[in-house]
């Protein structure tokens, strides 16, 4: 028989999971909320094993698309501890109007006291692909230093809880 925990555990659980990794982008700090043997199981990067193998890997991804924030479309908590979730994954688009999209969902599986034991990220590879080229090709053309200004400028419009920072340079260090 698997373990129940409260709904509102789960829901406060995975609300720090957002503010940490998608609001505050403190990926080290988001790690920490992972078992130390959590089970990662990401579409197209592979599975990994351990909190400290999922470090080694987020870190550098994130600070090498730094321009990437995550939007929040939709969350749903079961007593189970099962939160699914789906995402936009978003650049603002480089002539600072718009911006370019891939979707993703993730499903997490909670263990108690806070921490995840597991995560399967699921991405429309073909889209993030697009998403790519299309933003590469928009930094040639209107704004070649646009990466590096880290924008985020259209954060849906989700709940309160949802919403970070206009860039993220002005994420409090």
């Amino acid at each position: 028989m698997s373990a129940t925990f409260p709904l509102e555990e789960i829901e406060s659980a995975f609300r720090n999971y957002w503010d940490v990794g998608m609001i505050r982008e403190d990926w080290n700090g988001w790690c920490d909320l992972f078992t130390e043997d959590v089970d990662y199981h990401e579409r197209v990067y592979g599975s990994m094993k351990g909190r400290e193998t999922v470090r080694a890997w987020i870190v550098p991804v994130m600070k090498k698309y730094l321009e990437i924030y995550g939007v929040y479309g939709w969350h749903q908590v079961d007593s189970s501890g099962r939160v699914v979730f789906y995402m936009q994954n978003r650049r603002d688009h480089p002539s600072g109007e718009g911006f370019v999209d891939f979707p993703g969902i993730s499903i997490l599986h909670y263990a108690g006291n806070g921490l995840f034991r597991q995560q399967e990220d699921y991405w429309a590879q073909p889209l993030g692909t697009k998403a790519y080229s299309d933003y590469e090709k928009a930094l040639k053309l209107c704004d070649p230093e646009h990466r590096t200004k880290a924008t985020r400028l259209h954060w849906g419009d989700g709940p309160a809880w949802t919403i970070g920072p206009k860039s993220y340079w002005d994420h409090p260090r």
